[in-house]
């Protein structure tokens, strides 16, 4: 199971991306309103306690706090300051939890936070279902949501995976750097899921 600081190890970085494993790491991202700072930060690129409490309507105290939650266990570093401000970055593009089979806890944290990531994925799709009256009919049309069922071995699985996983890698470098965009790029949103089904057994 894998989803996309210093704690017994702490997280590393891989392609750019902060890969945490060890149980202490991965639980530290098991708090909605962290996976909404770390959304911000990754949109805006840079955002003070202040900046997070006006998107997210939590106090500045409560932002404050789970940004240094998120410094403590290296997800995120400290800009350059801007006067009085106090602004945070993100460490790395993107962050995957991975479980540890010889780290039982592990699976566990990585469930808590895969569960968090579903639901604020589902509300995001939901958001766009409910604007969809007044998008771009040729934008919806590019648009899909999709499911599948088939066999597949181990092995078939996870190379499904990782090809799933780097399936945006075209668009690298767009999100930082404007003038790699092309004329009418808007921003946009890749959620997928690969797994074997518990529910069914082979027949």
């Amino acid at each position: 199971m894998s989803t996309s600081g210093p704690a017994p190890s702490g997280p590393r970085q891989a392609a750019g991306q902060v890969v945490a494993t060890d149980p202490a790491s991965i639980r530290a991202l098991a708090h909605p309103l962290r996976l909404r700072i770390l959304a911000i930060l990754d949109d805006e690129g840079e955002v003070t306690a202040t900046r997070c409490a006006e998107v997210t309507g939590e106090s500045v105290a409560s932002c404050s706090f789970h940004l240094r939650m998120l410094a403590k266990y290296g997800y995120v570093e400290p800009a350059e300051r801007r006067g009085k401000e106090r602004p945070w970055r993100s460490v790395g593009r993107g962050r995957q939890t991975r479980f540890d089979p010889d780290v039982p806890e592990s699976l566990h944290a990585a469930g808590a936070v895969a569960g968090l990531v579903l639901d604020q994925e589902a509300d995001r799709v939901r958001a766009w279902l409910a604007a969809a009256p007044a998008e771009d009919p040729q934008w919806l049309l590019a648009s899909t949501m999709s499911g599948a069922s088939f066999y597949a071995t181990r092995e078939e699985l996870d190379a499904l995976a990782r090809e799933v996983e780097a399936l945006t890698d075209r668009f690298a470098g767009r999100w930082d750097d404007p003038s790699l965009r092309p004329a009418g790029a808007r921003p946009a949103r890749l959620f997928a899921v690969v797994n074997a089904d518990p529910r069914r057994t082979p027949r």
